[in-house]
């Protein structure tokens, strides 16, 4: 789970542990998710381009129909590449969801580098710069249109799709994780560093699981 870069599915997890139940690798795979993002992290800062996309699922039972989610995504700027991410899912792309979001990641003071899309104005009188581009297609913002399409490429490939909406900030959680750290000199350390915040986070059980929104 920490050093693939697709992570691994439920499915798989109980294959290769010899589990009897799936539902106990879907459980445990759910706890660690939960453990991957650190108490008090700091926030991201500097030139950060934020965007929206949208996520796509089958809805269980339904083949045929595709439910959408909205996710938020932010990267820092560092030259022609990147520094870390967040990501969430908003229940709505309205103005107090993308600033709420904003608000609650990057750090005040940082300039925010959006396309034209009218929410991001209003960050100017909460102290951050901001920065619009709008230009045809995703040469604009190319770091987080870079980062949709590896979220949605491993959603396909390693969840078929499937990840639920009503767990998928769990999923983007998992996936900032590993992002954030691609760099790591000895890729062993993300597996200490996971179990390091296991032992620093509070104990999740199967009805908080299952009951979150």
């Amino acid at each position: 789970m920490t050093n693939q870069k697709t992570g691994i599915n439920a499915m798989s997890l109980q294959r290769l542990l010899g589990l009897s139940s799936y539902k106990t690798a879907w459980i445990m795979l759910h706890k660690l998710r939960r453990a991957m993002i650190r108490p008090g992290r700091e926030k991201i800062s500097g030139e950060v381009e934020v965007d929206e996309t949208m996520v796509g699922g089958l809805n269980p039972g339904k083949h045929s129909m595709q439910a959408k989610s909205i996710v938020i995504i932010a990267a820092e700027i560092h030259g022609k590449g990147m520094g870390r991410i967040r990501l969430a899912k908003l229940p709505n792309n309205d103005g107090p969801s993308i600033v709420g979001f904003v608000c609650n990641n990057v750090v005040t003071e940082s300039t925010i580098v959006s396309d034209g899309e009218w929410a991001y104005r209003s960050l100017t009188a909460l102290g951050y710069g901001h920065r619009r581009i709008i230009r045809a297609g995703n040469a604009e913002l190319p770091r987080v249109h870079r980062i949709a399409a590896l979220l949605k490429r491993w959603l396909l490939g390693t969840f078929q799709g499937r990840a639920s909406d009503k767990q998928l900030g769990h999923y983007l959680d998992e996936f900032a994780f590993r992002f954030n750290r691609r760099n790591s000199a000895l890729r062993g350390q993300l597996f200490y560093r996971l179990i390091q915040q296991c032992v620093g986070n509070p104990p999740t059980s199967y009805p908080t699981i299952i009951g979150c929104s």
